[in-house]
């Protein structure tokens, strides 16, 4: 499952969800749209039911930023129980993949 969040909703969301994953993105980054339809391909795949995924503006979302650790985009991060487990300034599908199944570790 996909869904937006913001600083709003963010720290709920990864509390009330055993595992997540986050695309931190901004509206400016090439390589963040075009890692956008390999994300949404990830999310809705349905070996990927368990894990919520989440896109999060990291522009305009500071708290959500701060708390995955954003350092460059596009950048995943990876909630497991509502901390921090692994995140990464990637683009590449199989490190997303890779970071997927280390959740669920």
């Amino acid at each position: 499952m996909l869904q937006t969040s913001t600083d709003t909703d963010f720290e709920n969301l990864i509390k009330s969800n055993n595992k997540v994953v986050v695309k931190y993105f901004a509206d400016w980054c090439g390589s963040c749209k075009l890692f956008s339809p390999k994300f949404k391909r990830h999310a809705s795949h349905e070996d990927n039911a368990d894990v919520l995924f989440l896109d999060v503006n990291a522009e305009e979302n500071e708290t959500a930023r701060k708390l995955g650790g954003v350092d460059n985009l596009p950048f995943i991060a990876t909630f497991k129980n509502g901390i921090l487990f692994e995140g990464s300034a990637t683009s590449k599908e199989e490190y997303l993949q890779k970071m997927i199944e280390d959740l669920r570790k």
